[in-house]
């Protein structure tokens, strides 16, 4: 349990500082003057007022069985770290850089790691509501350097987490919700302050099993159809094949996420490139990561993990190329890499074909189209149309696609002209001209 539990915080520390802070990671870049992460829950009214953000995060999620359900918060607190010169007499003056030796300081918004755990609850308890307080005391640390201090004062925070559920077709919908509950801030700073910052809640059941909201069961189709999401999105965490642990993110996840094992560290920029960061890091000049350092002790880190890393680890950070399961390319010549020029000679799309339901689905076949329920819009729109098929495609996956142009498309000269085809996967067509296929492949 302790490696999945690993696994998942892995994920959830991504997630509680994705946008912490932006390169160049000094405190008077422009980027970080104003600075913005997922999963803020700010103090009621903020939002509407227009300096702070919405004050309820809330998920839905289904339970398959009886089990002993339990919820972990965690969210980042903001710690104001003010640098003071020691101006004699016992007195202190706020200066915007401190400096002591070969280490500076700057006066900067740091963050406190808050986790609460509420549980076990037993999910059949569920049915009846629960209010559980999210609550973290206000603060103040002094911190003594040479020729001055370091400030650092905590607003309190002031939430509930709400606990309900209901039966949907044998399954247990379970609905957290997480709201601000503090006073209401009459400014941008103080909404940041009595924010929580980075929310997520990691969910265990123990007894039972989470279903998928990405990838359920055809039986649980219904239920799932009918979950609510405010802001966040359940998905299961843990290894794959898991089901006993999950994830309520602020950002956009996909089922068992995992951190790519070439990454050395968190960037903490939004939608970072671990090589591209990092390059950029490492043609800083030292008076620029000087500001770094002195602008967040991560900050810090990060530039070190840098300037330390020999060229084999810049190397891990290109990534690496993975040769596909056997057998998936077809007619690939034998000692050609599917990667090879020479290996296109082995694809034809205009000829290839695809078998769908017994039948030969090839270039100039009839289909009717059935988008299935993951399908993106534009797709949708043309479900239940007939398609003449343009070719058939296999990626290096293995996964096929066929290549359409619907028949009743007024513009139908266009693509066809142009090359500009609908894909779909071959669950996704009909074949309107069914002819058994016989093992030989020949109809």
């Amino acid at each position: 349990m302790s490696t999945t539990w690993d696994r998942a915080r892995a994920i959830a520390d991504a997630v509680l500082y994705e946008g912490y802070l932006l390169y160049p990671y000094r405190a008077t870049s422009s980027k970080n003057q104003s600075r913005w992460q997922f999963g803020v829950v700010g103090p009621p009214g903020a939002s509407d007022a227009g300096f702070g953000e919405d004050d309820t995060l809330s998920a839905q999620f289904l339970i398959d069985g009886d089990g002993v359900l339990t919820l972990v918060v965690r969210f980042l607190q903001l710690q104001h770290r003010r640098a003071e010169r020691d101006a004699g007499g016992g007195r202190f003056e706020p200066v915007d850089k401190l400096t002591s030796g070969l280490q500076s300081w700057v006066t900067w918004d740091e963050a406190v790691e808050c986790e609460l755990t509420f549980g076990p609850l037993d999910a059949a308890d569920c049915t009846r509501s629960q209010t559980l307080p999210v609550t973290v005391n206000a603060g103040t640390d002094t911190e003594l350097v040479d020729g001055g201090r370091l400030t650092r004062t905590r607003h309190a925070i002031r939430a509930e987490l709400r606990v309900t559920g209901e039966h949907d077709e044998g399954l247990l919908r379970v609905t957290t919700t997480i709201r601000n509950t503090g006073p209401a801030a009459t400014d941008k700073d103080t909404a940041v302050a009595t924010s929580l910052i980075g929310t997520h809640i990691i969910a265990h059941v123990e007894g039972g099993e989470f279903v998928s909201l990405l990838e359920p069961p055809e039986t649980a189709m219904g239920p799932v159809s009918r979950c609510v999401q405010h802001r966040c999105f359940p998905v299961l965490a843990g290894r794959p094949g898991d089901k006993d642990l999950l994830l309520i993110s602020p950002i956009i996840l996909y089922d068992h996420p995992e951190i790519a094992e070439q990454s050395e560290g968190a960037l903490y920029d939004s939608t970072e490139i671990d090589e591209i960061l990092t390059l950029r890091v490492m043609t800083m000049t030292a008076e620029e990561k000087a500001q770094a350092r002195a602008t967040d002790p991560l900050a810090a880190a990060l530039i070190d993990r840098c300037d330390s890393m020999s060229p084999q680890d810049m190397q891990q950070l290109h990534g690496i190329l993975r040769n596909p399961p056997a057998g998936l390319i077809p007619e690939i010549p034998e000692g050609v890499d599917w990667w090879d020029p020479l290996a296109d000679k082995a694809v034809r799309p205009d000829i290839d074909a695809v078998l769908i339901d017994g039948v030969r689905v090839a270039a100039g076949s009839r289909v009717r189209l059935r988008p299935s329920r993951r399908a993106d819009a534009q797709d949708i729109f043309f479900a239940g149309r007939s398609a003449r098929v343009t070719s058939v495609h296999e990626d290096v996956d293995g996964q096929r696609y066929v290549g359409v142009i619907v028949e009743d498309d007024p513009e139908i000269e266009m693509p066809d002209s142009y090359g500009r085809y609908l894909y779909f996967a071959p669950e996704e067509v009909e074949p309107l001209e069914p002819r058994v296929v016989s093992p030989d492949r020949s109809s």
